[in-house]
């Protein structure tokens, strides 16, 4: 079989909350596609924060490995874009084309894509790139990105529906498992919606164009999403509101509508494309191929996963290691308090706000049981009866870092780019506020420059 075409689709901000994972948000094709493909219900990313997201799974690497702490549109870049996934398959004769966001590198040359759609056609729509892109004749199999900002929120809004369509109805919906039911909550999550299902919209135009160019059965499509939705507690956080993410592939050795359940993370993306290309794995790698699950034999790749935040907005580095039935999350900043500019502003967040959200304690270590309290409302870290537990994870987590040289087990302060602006922790909000430099505000609170 010759190598096939490989088309990475992923969206802002959309954690799992769309059909294919049993939410009440209609996406129809991305059903479609969930039924003709493998799902992975208990798929992860390496950082719920939107460059160092995405730069993990580019370049098969933790965010403290690959060098991408912070984002890109607040001054931080790969450090090793030579390591990015179109560089791999570029030599290896695939045609590379990049067609949407991508938001891992300042200049978008660096990252080996052989076509630039977003400078060829700045005034066609992302979808419409990648349509037009698919229905060329090609001589080559091709590696196409397309990036959605979508469902990104826009302000405190997500975007418009549809055209044609009419506002999703808050009545029929209910907001994320961590709010209460309220009309402030569902109509925030009806604007959500409306926004996935703009995200379906265009996703149904690739799916389609790839039908119509009779390229379907030769191409491996890969679906996710960076991190958790933009909504409070979530995005931004290590729990699994926000490191929880759709994962879904269709293409050779991905077919029949399996649903799979084993713990799998984005770093997973890289190696499982290297394989169905027939591209030798780069030594960097640090996942595992998806395809011995898919084909039935493995049920687990791994017993553990890890994920990290280090820069966002704001300056609040975390990390974490979850098993299937324990979480671990600790802080670094020294902080009891929560990190405000870190959250999209919002109807959910103005509402928690009033709440008394800002005087919700925050602890240094935080232990969940996954199987008794999924959504990690109930710290553990301090049970006895936990003891045992928490020390384990600890000792995990410790080992993960030193094995990774995570630059946090040498100070509280990590380093910055010049260029790296952040917000004041203590604020309110990222948007609307003044951005400091970030050597200058590390070294104003902590005593230190990172740098």
């Amino acid at each position: 079989m010759p190598q096939p075409n490989i088309i990475y689709l992923h969206s802002h901000d959309t954690g799992r909350y769309i059909q294919p994972y049993g939410y009440a948000v209609s996406t129809p094709r991305l059903q479609r596609f969930a039924e003709e493909g493998v799902v992975f219900r208990q798929a992860f990313c390496a950082n719920p924060t939107c460059s160092p997201s995405r730069a993990a799974l580019v370049t098969g690497q933790y965010a403290h490995v690959c060098g991408m702490l912070g984002l890109v549109n607040r001054g931080w870049t790969l450090e090793h874009p030579e390591r990015h996934l179109a560089h791999t398959l570029r030599k290896a004769g695939y045609q590379t084309a990049l067609a949407g966001v991508h938001h891992v590198t300042k200049d978008v040359t660096q990252q080996g894509y052989e076509r630039l759609l977003v400078q060829e056609q700045k005034d066609l729509p992302n979808a419409e790139r990648a349509v037009k892109f698919i229905g060329e004749q090609h001589t080559r199999p091709f590696y196409l990105d397309v990036g959605f900002i979508e469902t990104h929120r826009r302000g405190q809004h997500f975007g418009p529906p549809p055209p044609g369509e009419a506002h999703s109805d808050a009545r029929w919906l209910r907001p994320p498992a961590p709010f209460p039911d309220n009309a402030r909550t569902r109509e925030d999550m009806a604007l959500y919606a409306d926004s996935a299902r703009l995200l379906d919209l265009y996703y149904g135009q690739i799916l389609d164009a790839l039908d119509a160019a009779g390229l379907r059965e030769n191409t491996l499509v890969v679906c996710t999403t960076d991190h958790g939705i933009a909504f409070p507690g979530m995005k931004c956080h290590l729990t699994d509101h926000g490191t929880g993410v759709l994962l879904m592939l269709r293409g050779p050795g991905f077919t029949g509508g399996q649903v799979l359940d084993a713990m799998v993370s984005h770093l997973d993306v890289y190696p499982t494309v290297c394989e169905a290309a027939g591209v030798a794995k780069p030594e960097w790698l640090q996942g595992h191929s998806l395809a011995p699950l898919a084909r039935g034999e493995k049920t687990e790749l791994r017993e553990e996963l890890f994920a990290e935040v280090n820069f966002h907005a704001a300056y609040e580095p975390q990390r974490a290691v979850r098993t299937k039935r324990w979480k671990y999350i600790r802080r670094y900043d020294r902080r009891s308090s929560v990190v405000l500019p870190n959250c999209d502003d919002s109807e959910s967040k103005a509402w928690w706000l009033e709440q008394g959200w800002r005087e919700q304690a925050v602890a240094e270590e935080r232990l969940y049981d996954l199987a008794f309290d999924p959504h990690e409302t109930a710290n553990r870290a301090g049970d006895p009866a936990c003891a045992e537990v928490l020390k384990d994870l600890r000792a995990r987590l410790e080992r993960w870092m030193r094995e990774t040289n995570d630059p946090l087990l040498k100070s509280p302060v990590l380093d910055a780019p010049e260029t790296g602006e952040v917000n004041d922790a203590n604020g309110n909000s990222p948007g609307g506020e003044a951005h400091f430099p970030a050597r200058k505000w590390l070294k104003e609170t902590y005593g230190k420059a990172g740098g």
